[in-house]
């Protein structure tokens, strides 16, 4: 009863009852899960998730959730940028774009990683993108700062967090500084074992941390960085296993990127390597049973479309050849998709806000006792 009236003072509910009721499943029904999977295609839409139907040679894995559902990704603005859509999920806020770990009114704000480890220390937590690990998505589960451009204090926020696995680009903001702080010496007192080579899988330790930063900045686009994401997440996954609750977030960072250069052939390999971990993560969950499955974006990006072939002149159509466009070079406003699958998945069906993502999560996690 104590957890329930924590949870309910934290999000601030006026209704405990109402917030936490899906329809047709009593509360006390309710699976709950130990560890949750967090998976974000960053600038995934509809349309860029349905690339992985026509140009991958299986039936993309995406297809394996049972449960489905759309979210408004709107900022303070009516377009978000991916710090302030990051700090949405971390954080349960709408903020300013660019804004990581802060509200509106630049307040410091308590993350989801922060809240499950001020409940239980032993709780694991490991983040995996394609990006720097000190870029929008990833830095939200660790930093607070009014700009997403601090890489430098980014990276330093991280080593004095409370994450225990990272991997990812980003080597330069631990060894080329603009500032004087000998970040690698930090990272030894903070128990943390860097590789900065490959992705080799260790004997993990108890109580050690574990990081892998293996490009100045982001990683390589898909296929030039190889398995990078699959291995790093399956990396993660094992580390976190011996863990009785985790929470491990993945991101796909560079279907964003793709969007952003109006690169259609960049974006199908993006999603496609995406789906793949996908894959892995859902593996795992069903072997496990007691992990939630959670995938979705902080936005689209390039207004992707995916329509037929139609002539310059607009005097002929052809509508068995696909051919990929672009509306922007920047993100949209378009909902984007939820996929959920293992215990407390019920939550995650229907059109809601962002920053729903981080509530029903924690309302799966800490369950209704």
């Amino acid at each position: 009863m104590n957890r329930l009236i924590i949870l309910c003072s934290l999000l601030a509910f006026s209704s405990c009852k109402t917030e936490t009721k899906v329809e047709g499943i009593a509360n006390d029904q309710l699976q709950k899960p130990k560890k949750i999977i967090f998976l974000i295609g960053d600038g995934m839409g509809v349309s860029q998730l349905s690339s992985a139907y026509f140009y991958g040679e299986e039936e993309p894995n995406f297809s394996r959730f049972p449960v489905v559902g759309l979210i408004k990704t709107s900022s303070t603005s009516k377009i978000t940028d991916s710090a302030a859509g990051a700090t949405a999920f971390s954080c349960g806020k709408k903020t300013y774009n660019g804004a990581l770990g802060l509200d509106a009114d630049s307040n410091r704000i308590e993350n989801i990683v922060e809240f499950l480890k001020s409940i239980n220390p032993q709780v694991g937590v490991g983040l995996v993108a394609t990006s720097s690990i000190t870029h929008a998505t990833p830095a939200a589960y660790y930093s607070h700062v009014e700009s997403r451009e601090l890489a430098d204090e980014i990276m330093l926020q991280l080593i004095r967090s409370k994450v225990d696995f990272f991997a990812g680009g980003g080597k330069d903001y631990v060894f080329k500084r603009g500032d004087s702080i000998d970040l690698y010496a930090e990272m030894q007192k903070a128990g943390i074992d860097l590789d900065t080579t490959a992705m080799l899988k260790k004997n993990w330790e108890e109580g050690s941390r574990y990081g892998y930063l293996l490009a100045k900045d982001g990683m390589p686009s898909a296929p030039q960085r190889g398995n990078f994401l699959l291995r790093a997440s399956v990396a993660a996954i094992d580390f976190l296993d011996s863990r009785e609750s985790s929470f491990l977030m993945i991101e796909g960072s560079q279907i964003d990127w793709a969007g952003h250069d109006n690169n259609g052939e960049y974006l199908k390999e993006e999603v496609l390597d995406f789906d793949r971990v996908v894959g892995a993560a859902l593996d795992y969950a069903e072997k496990d049973g007691n992990t939630l499955v959670v995938v979705t974006a902080d936005h689209e990006t390039g207004g992707y479309t995916l329509a037929g072939y139609r002539s310059e002149d607009g005097s002929s159509r052809n509508y068995d050849s696909i051919v990929p466009s672009f509306s922007t070079g920047g993100h949209s406003s378009t909902l984007v998709p939820v996929l959920a699958y293992g215990p407390g998945s019920e939550l995650f069906s229907g059109i809601y806000e962002n920053t729903e993502i981080y509530r029903k999560m924690l309302i799966a996690m800490m369950g209704l006792e």
